[in-house]
């Protein structure tokens, strides 16, 4: 990780650029693959062998899905005389789109698989506008008006 702090003292409003820079570098662990489902469903797989569910945390807040790991002590005394499987805690943040939405979540055979949905609001979606010759312009989804000549047939 680098030291803004100097930019921190000389410089003013700039904290959330700084910031975006210092999450935007991630480190080697875990390692893990972003993939795309179809149109607007993500998988991000990450490989956290050796952790279970209850010492991994997801927390989506806004535009940030941040996954943390914390290894938990061993409840016995056992030693051990070589560590060949890494266990050593990590923090990774994803930056997500607008209207993305963690769907679910699973941890199996040491991958932690988290699902991602882009679900756009109805009232932020495209509509067709029909242009009529008299003026008034309807949209595809807006309700039907009666009129007086509907209303008597």
């Amino acid at each position: 990780m680098r030291d803004y702090a100097p930019l921190y003292r000389s410089t003013i409003g700039f904290d959330r650029l700084f910031d975006m820079i210092d999450n935007s570098i991630r480190s080697d662990w875990p390692p893990y693959d972003i993939e795309k489902l179809d149109e607007d469903s993500y998988r991000i797989t990450m490989a956290v062998a050796g952790f279970g569910i209850d010492e991994i945390e997801l927390t989506q807040q806004g535009g940030e899905l941040l996954v943390v790991g914390q290894k938990k002590e061993p409840a016995d005394n056992r030693q051990i005389l070589h560590r060949g499987i890494a266990q050593r805690n990590f923090r990774q943040i994803f930056s997500l789109a607008d209207h993305v939405k963690v769907t679910d979540a699973r941890l199996e055979n040491g991958l932690l698989a988290i699902d991602l949905r882009r679900e756009i609001p109805e009232a932020m979606k495209p509509r067709r506008i029909e242009i009529g010759n008299t003026g008034t312009a309807r949209q595809d989804n807006a309700p039907e008006r009666l009129t007086q000549a509907s209303k008597a047939a």
